[in-house]
């Protein structure tokens, strides 16, 4: 990181404690504000940023050479991009693989997402997991003159210095929106229910709510012989009940788990009623939240695809992909874990992360219902985790035999 930026695009980056660092622009020039946060996976930057989860977030990430393998029609997520901003240290600058229809940074253009490169993500990622996650603003294209960065004396600094952030910058990233409080779901649900038919013969019929559903869950049902109805967050419990569902599933999503209010309330309708319930990151704090347990905001979150979990009913270790910045607050003492009362019977933490105990899974004792914190879908990511489909068809056998 030694060229200057000369005849290059100028791009700041600048963090809600005053920091700023010079870069180059990547992708739509502009502005954007979100929180900064890290992701560490090696590959799979295409899912990252289609993930809806992702939503007022500036993703940084921590692998140094990003976009290699260009872009692809099968590896989307979703229909967009939803990350608010992107970091990179290295763009790549050639796309080499079979699959390729293009290359990043003109996928990065065509959805308007603002982007910096040639940062020290290393540094930054270090700066993040010592102090937290932070507010960040990217300003390039004419949003630098706009905001007192001028580019007479920009073009002194090379590429990756940390500069002085103007006054004007750092107001506008003080100023932006906070994630604690937010309610990003109702930002990135289906507007109209869809369904994903099953594979081969019908099985069973799901009813999905959409908090920001990846499009690798439904299919991974539908491979299980599972009729998918994905509803937005919106749907009634009495909309949901239309369909006849053998069982409900509630998805990943982005925001405060502690804003959602429809959601939670529609949960504990299907608690109530014993239906079989699946939730994954979002839809397990909701469980949580339903059950009447507290939900918290991590330090710098979990976000990649090499977070270890331990099975707490099996024993067994999982390399499990993550991405989430709260967690539910459950009562945990190291990796003994006593069930604790809830609304609704008694509740045990099903999975924890090794790396800091954060509660990755909680299931019910009383109810057909479970849920974990990462993503078996894995979209990027390893498949340890996918048995958890099975465990819900599973789940729902029991209750038909049971007679609910």
């Amino acid at each position: 990181m030694n060229s200057t930026v000369n005849d290059v695009d100028l791009a700041v980056l600048v963090l809600e404690n005053g920091k700023a660092y010079m870069g180059k622009a990547f992708g739509f020039k502009g502005i954007t504000f979100g929180e900064l946060v890290f992701a560490t996976g090696m590959t799979g930057y295409q899912e990252t940023l289609t993930d809806p989860s992702y939503f007022g977030q500036v993703v940084m990430q921590t692998e140094p050479q990003i976009g290699n393998t260009g872009v692809n029609d099968e590896d989307n997520e979703s229909d967009k991009i939803w990350v608010n901003g992107y970091v990179v240290r290295e763009p790549s600058i050639i796309s080499s693989n079979w699959r390729s229809k293009g290359n990043l940074q003109d996928r990065l253009k065509k959805d308007k997402i603002v982007g910096i490169s040639n940062l020290d993500t290393r540094m930054l990622t270090k700066n993040l997991r010592d102090n937290g996650a932070q507010k960040c603003g990217i300003f390039s294209g004419s949003k630098l003159e706009e905001f007192g960065f001028e580019n007479s004396k920009l073009e002194m600094f090379v590429l990756g210095e940390e500069i002085t952030a103007t006054s004007e910058s750092i107001e506008a990233v003080k100023h932006s929106g906070e994630m604690v409080g937010a309610h990003f779901a109702e930002d990135v649900t289906t507007k109209d229910v869809y369904i994903v038919p099953a594979k081969g013969k019908k099985k069973y019929t799901v009813a999905a709510v959409d908090l920001g559903i990846k499009a690798m869950t439904p299919e991974l049902l539908s491979e299980r012989g599972v009729e998918v109805h994905v509803f937005p967050l919106t749907a009634s419990f009495e909309e949901l009940m239309a369909i006849n569902p053998d069982g409900v599933f509630f998805s990943n999503g982005p925001g405060d788990p502690g804003s959602a209010t429809v959601e939670v309330e529609t949960l504990q309708k299907v608690l109530e009623n014993k239906i079989p319930f699946f939730g994954i990151c979002m839809g397990n704090q909701m469980l949580g939240r339903a059950l009447g347990f507290g939900t918290y905001k991590l330090k710098f979150g979990h976000r990649g695809i090499n977070q270890p979990v331990k099975d707490l009913k099996t024993g067994k270790i999982e390399i499990t992909a993550h991405n989430h910045g709260f967690a539910v607050d459950l009562p945990i003492e190291k990796s003994v874990i006593a069930p604790a009362d809830s609304n609704f019977g008694k509740v045990r933490v099903s999975h924890i992360d090794l790396n800091d105990n954060v509660v990755e899974g909680i299931e019910c004792e009383d109810i057909p219902a479970f849920s974990v914190q990462y993503h078996p879908e894995a979209a990027a990511g390893p498949h340890d985790a996918a048995y958890l489909f099975d465990r819900f068809i599973e789940l729902i056998e029991s209750s038909k035999k049971a007679g609910n």
